[in-house]
């Protein structure tokens, strides 16, 4: 595969251009591969693909242009990341990646030679082969490609100033021209060009240069030549450099936290080491478990202290433990030369050179920096400054010995603070009238939260959200709990408890390690307890516990109430010891995830539909106890949270646990039917069928054919969800399957009525009438009932209509099956809407909304709502109508579903779509 940016957008594979479309999915593509290993969020695609008015039906376009994708490509190429997409580049498959390699290289083997590195660099620019970005749309050119044309700019001028240097000058003045004139207003161009007309004994025409671009600067846009254009203009005068510009002084510390309290001993010890810092300690380093109040204490003294720097303060937080690895020296570096205002024109192109130049800078000055966050010394050790003038804060969950050895840094652990601090900081938070009213309630506050800062500003908090609780209240909450842990998350990983007590693996008791062993297996984002003890086959109270000793060792963080995640290098750390454990103990705890997650999706899908045909489940091992739902609702936001771990958990485990797979796709098809997410539908059950093509199961296959039709026909992709229906039906007729074939009849009128063949769409929804009659299933025979009366509906045959919704609706009281009823209520208030009976309609459709509310079907809450504003419209209430439509074009908009353009048309008051 070969992916090129430099010039048009294209694919190749082996050799052969494979056909993108139009704009919209070279853009989709491109800037995918602008991010390349890195998930886009859906809303900076939007924003790139169709600019600031995106249509109402864009999210449904994304998932339209990213599924051609996909098919084009290869399924397991863009991958689905909440919130967005993550498209896999391997190496030597992308062209800008290849001309940045190309840079290093020159770079590295023109360190002394420049004839050398600007043959390296003539030969990376040689890769553009075009404007960048060729064939996308201007909402993608205007916001990507001055960055991308700025990064060729800046190579382009790097390698006129080696050929120079190598005594070129007179072999590029022919190509200096043309490029000063395809940029007028690059200075650094203009003065490269000046060099070279100079150093060729052509002084003359190097100050016409000058002088022809300051009119132009002061003629448009009203500006002199900048100050280094001006020193190369002096330097071909007299050979003197031009003066610089007075500095700017970065003031970049964050705000000082007005609660900061204690901690007189550790701002002492910060203290008396600037006291000494013009020797040879000029770094001081605070380590201690995260949540301790390390940037707090490091921000509150740089505060404190800032006067004895008015050079400046410094600082970026380097967030060296977030899960995309935290920010690269360069980046911090770069971000120091912008506080400094450095022109871009005097930047090295070399990360060493940008050091450099940034250590040049601070040389002689009485600079503050503070670095927080830090991985280890190493981020940390190219930001150093370079003299003794400037001081070093650096904050950090690890011990930073090696700073101390190599750089002769003063290493402080910061501990917890005292109970008397512990009190100050609640009395900051609370006030000292509430805290000294409740002294013991205080006392128990302060012991459970173990005096943690963080635990205490969670706890803090609360109490502030609850003036009027008693404190004794919250501390009663604090003791006698098992899952304590559980209430001191704040919200995020920075502010959960389970992320502070951070302790070696090797301290780990028996239980832990081995669950933190096994924690790679699952795909995340997060796990719940009930999950963690299948993958270890433990009892639920022993997986709880060992869940406790993780998350005070901040080997796991609490990132909402129940669920537990933890970051990239953590998850590389838990795959690297799971290589100890044996091929079959991994195979065994892979197998109970994926019974734990299958069982349990097997009941809540059961809630969320309960008249829906069961599948042969799988057995699940005895260690497994799948969770159990008092109802729908919690069923609905087990898989809201649980899905996505779920579509990866298919994607991984079709290989090897095929039938889980296809299963697994199965229980998902009324969650996705309902909610949406039509990209992961699609994603999932493409998976599913080809595990269950592996397995031969045509069982398998015929149901995965049929749920993917459902998502095609969502995604009005009606020819493949046709052919999919069609398989679908041969498969369950060679089986033997009439349950099977009924659903598939009832799919088919479905996917009809879409296309407006509704004479079609009612012979199949008969034909499933009559098989769920003949196999004697009267839930079933009811829903197909009302179909059929659905589909006479949309034939203009009213009483017809009527009759078969009623026979439904007596059959689905009977079987207690309300979905059902309230499709049918929906239906019969179709049919009173089109008689004129306005008042019917609107009690039928509220009845069928009720329903619909209750259990989460969103997708059906929609088609009622926008056919309830068309009766009020009807009716002659127009502010009803739209307040109704307003509801639905809201909720299409976050589905993605394509009927939102024509309900935005109702809110514009076109009315020409009405049916």
């Amino acid at each position: 595969m070969r992916y090129r940016l430099l010039g048009p957008v294209a694919v190749d594979r082996d050799g052969a251009s494979l056909p993108l479309g139009g704009p919209k999915p070279r853009a989709v593509l491109a800037a995918l591969l602008l991010e390349a290993g890195r998930v886009v969020p859906e809303e900076r695609l939007i924003a790139l693909v169709w600019g600031d008015d995106p249509p109402p039906t864009v999210r449904g376009q994304l998932q339209v242009h990213v599924s051609g994708l996909r098919k084009l490509l290869g399924a397991d190429r863009i991958v689905r990341r909440p919130p967005g997409y993550l498209l896999d580049v391997r190496p030597g498959e992308l062209d800008l990646d290849d001309f940045a390699r190309a840079v290093e290289r020159a770079r590295r083997d023109g360190t002394d030679d420049p004839a050398r590195l600007a043959d390296g660099l003539r030969s990376a620019l040689a890769m553009w082969s075009g404007p960048v970005l060729g064939g996308t749309p201007e909402s993608l050119l205007s916001r990507v490609a001055p960055a991308l044309r700025e990064r060729r700019s800046a190579v382009l001028e790097e390698m006129f100033e080696a050929e120079i240097a190598a005594g070129r000058h007179a072999d590029v003045v022919g190509e200096l021209v043309q490029a000063a004139r395809d940029q007028p207003y690059r200075e650094g161009l203009h003065g490269l060009l000046m060099t070279a007309l100079h150093r060729a004994g052509r002084t003359a025409e190097a100050l016409e240069v000058y002088a022809a671009l300051r009119d132009g600067l002061a003629d448009e846009l009203g500006v002199e030549p900048g100050a280094p254009l001006q020193a190369v203009r002096l330097q071909v005068l007299q050979g003197a450099p031009a003066a610089d510009g007075a500095a700017p002084v970065p003031r970049q510390l964050p705000a000082d936290l007005v609660s900061f309290a204690g901690r007189a001993e550790a701002l002492a010890r910060l203290d008396a080491v600037l006291d000494g810092a013009g020797a040879p300690v000029r770094v001081a380093a605070v380590v201690g478990t995260a949540g301790v109040g390390k940037t707090t204490l490091a921000v509150h003294w740089a505060h404190r202290v800032r006067q004895h720097f008015p050079d400046g303060q410094l600082y970026v937080n380097l967030r060296g433990f977030d899960t995309g690895g935290g920010v690269e020296p360069a980046e911090a570096v770069r971000g120091f030369l912008d506080a400094f205002a450095v022109p871009p024109e005097r930047l090295g192109f070399s990360f060493e050179a940008q050091v450099g130049l940034y250590r040049s800078i601070i040389a002689g000055k009485r600079v503050l920096v503070v670095l927080d966050n830090a991985r280890d010394a190493e981020q940390v050790r190219p930001l150093l400054p370079g003299t003794a003038g400037c001081f070093v804060v650096v904050t950090s969950r690890v011990d930073l010995t090696a700073l101390v050895a190599a750089e002769g840094a003063y290493q402080t652990r910061l501990d917890l603070p005292s109970d008397d601090e512990a009190r100050e900081m609640l009395e900051r938070r609370l006030g000292a009238d509430r805290v000294a009213a409740e002294s013991a309630a205080v006392r128990t506050i302060i012991a459970a939260s173990a005096r943690l800062p963080l635990a205490l500003a969670v706890v803090a908090a609360r109490a502030a959200n609850h003036p009027g609780s008693p404190l004794a209240a919250i501390a009663g909450e604090l003791t006698g709990r098992a899952d304590v842990l559980d209430l001191f998350d704040g919200g995020a990983p920075g502010t959960d408890l389970r992320a502070v007590l951070h302790a070696p693996y090797r301290m780990l008791g028996p239980d832990a390690a081995r669950l933190f062993r096994l924690l790679s297996l699952h795909p995340g984002p997060d796990v719940t307890v009930p999950a963690i003890a299948a993958l270890a086959g433990l009892p639920r109270r022993q997986a709880r516990r060992a869940v406790a000793e993780l998350t005070r060792a901040s080997l796991l963080t609490e990132r909402v109430l129940g669920r537990f995640t933890f970051h990239d290098l953590l998850r590389e750390y838990s795959a690297e010891l799971a290589g100890a454990e044996s091929g079959p103990e991994l195979r065994a705890a892979r197998r109970r995830l994926l019974d734990h997650y299958l069982h349990t999706a097997l009941a809540a899908d059961r809630l969320l539909n309960p008249q829906r045909d069961p599948i042969a489940a799988l057995p699940r091992g005895p260690e497994v106890v799948p969770e159990e739902f008092p109802g729908a609702q919690q069923a609905l936001a087990w898989f809201t949270a649980e899905y996505a771990a779920m579509v990866d958990l298919i994607e991984r485990s079709a290989g090897d646990f095929p039938a889980h797979a296809w299963q697994l796709a199965w229980t998902l098809a009324t969650f996705f039917d309902r909610q949406g997410h039509w990209d992961d539908y699609v994603a999932s059950h493409l998976a599913a069928l080809e595990a269950a093509r592996r397995l031969g199961d045509h069982s398998g296959q015929a149901h995965t054919h049929r749920n993917l039709a459902r998502a095609y026909t969502r995604l009005t992709r009606y020819a493949d969800a046709g052919a999919e229906l069609r398989r679908a039906l041969a498969l369950h007729e060679r089986i033997g399957d009439r349950t099977g074939r009924a659903q598939v009849h009832g799919n088919l009128s479905w996917l009809l009525e879409k296309q407006n063949r509704n004479l079609e769409a009612l012979v199949h929804s008969q034909q499933a009438m009559v098989l769920y009659r003949q196999l004697g299933d009267a839930t079933m025979e009811a829903n197909a009932l009302n179909t059929v009366g659905w589909q006479y509906a949309l034939l203009g045959r009213y009483e017809r209509a009527i009759k078969h919704c009623a026979q439904a609706l007596e059959l689905l009281a009977a079987s207690g099956d309300r979905f059902g009823e309230a499709v049918t209520w929906d239906s019969l208030g179709y049919v009173h809407q089109r008689r004129g009976d306005h008042e019917q309609a609107v009690e039928a459709y509220e009845r069928a909304l009720a329903v619909f509310r209750e259990m989460g079907d969103r997708t059906n809450e929609t088609k009622t709502l926008v056919q309830l504003g068309d009766t009020y419209l009807a009716a002659g209430d127009q502010d009803r109508a739209r307040a109704t439509w307003l509801r639905a074009a809201t909720m299409l908009d976050e589905l993605g579903l394509p009927r939102a353009a024509e309900v935005h048309a109702r809110l514009r008051g076109d009315f020409t779509m009405i049916r």
